[in-house]
């Protein structure tokens, strides 16, 4: 299925991506290997057969591969073959990767990382997970082993993913924005969690901002946010916007099953 975002009337973006260059930005993964890997071949095929007299076109992993799906570790795992292949990929740190750090560091002070998506992540890398209330040292237990079987190229790649990435007018950042902050300003807690204070603001910013975060039925454009998450772990649809100019237009990987 794809979306095309049509703007009638209502105001036009003043952002305007690069002249024959093409940007991609994928939403929310959250342990869907399985969409991922659709996704990837669908996007493949359009780095192929995109315009590249700007530049080679620009993929921007939007954050949270990890939590709530059940393969999170293979999330990680396609993430690391560096498809698409001849196109530069860009990968942003979300809530959930945050947490999951947050969690190998002092399990103790952030137990809450199970209760919201954790447990599954754990189950990913084999790991029996214990429950949010369990003993003390069971936790400790927990990280401890996560510690021991996170492959090292799989921490090294949380332990580098970015905050946001500034292109041609465009600012891709995980959850959204203050509004009231330049983008240069944000703090990481705004990047990471932000909802309501960003997307009911009707404030122009000073780029048109790309997000995920923020499950929706079907993705959105205006002339001032793209959003792109559409729920993969719960609804089997997996979504990517394709930013062309300040043209927009949405492609899928859906499941027969989930």
């Amino acid at each position: 299925m794809i979306w095309r975002q049509l703007f009638g009337g209502r105001e036009r973006p003043t952002a305007r991506f690069t002249e024959g260059r093409v940007a991609f930005a994928v939403g929310d993964i959250h342990g869907r290997a399985d969409l991922l890997e659709i996704l990837l071949q669908k996007l493949e095929h359009e780095v192929a057969e995109a315009p590249r007299t700007g530049g080679v076109p620009l993929v921007v992993f939007l954050g949270d591969y990890v939590d709530r799906g059940i393969a999170s570790a293979g999330v990680i795992d396609l993430l690391l073959q560096q498809r698409p292949a001849d196109c530069e990929r860009r990968f942003l740190l979300g809530n959930h990767e945050q947490a999951m750090l947050a969690f190998l560091d002092a399990p103790l002070a952030n137990r809450a990382w199970l209760a919201f998506g954790g447990v599954e992540t754990l189950a990913s890398y084999g790991i029996d997970p214990p429950a949010p209330r369990s003993a003390d040292v069971d936790l400790e237990a927990a990280a401890a082993e996560l510690r021991a079987k996170l492959p090292p190229a799989h921490l090294e790649f949380l332990q580098s993913l970015e905050l946001y990435i500034e292109e041609s007018g465009y600012a891709f950042v995980h959850a959204g924005v203050d509004p009231a902050r330049s983008l240069a300003k944000q703090n990481s807690q705004d990047l990471l969690w932000i909802r309501d204070r960003f997307l009911s603001s009707r404030r122009r910013f000073s780029h048109r901002v790309v997000h995920g975060h923020t499950p929706t039925a079907l993705p959105h454009a205006d002339a001032r946010r793209i959003g792109v998450d559409t729920g993969a772990y719960a609804t089997g649809i997996l979504t990517a916007a394709r930013i062309e100019g300040d043209e927009v237009r949405f492609l899928n990987a859906t499941a027969a099953r989930f």
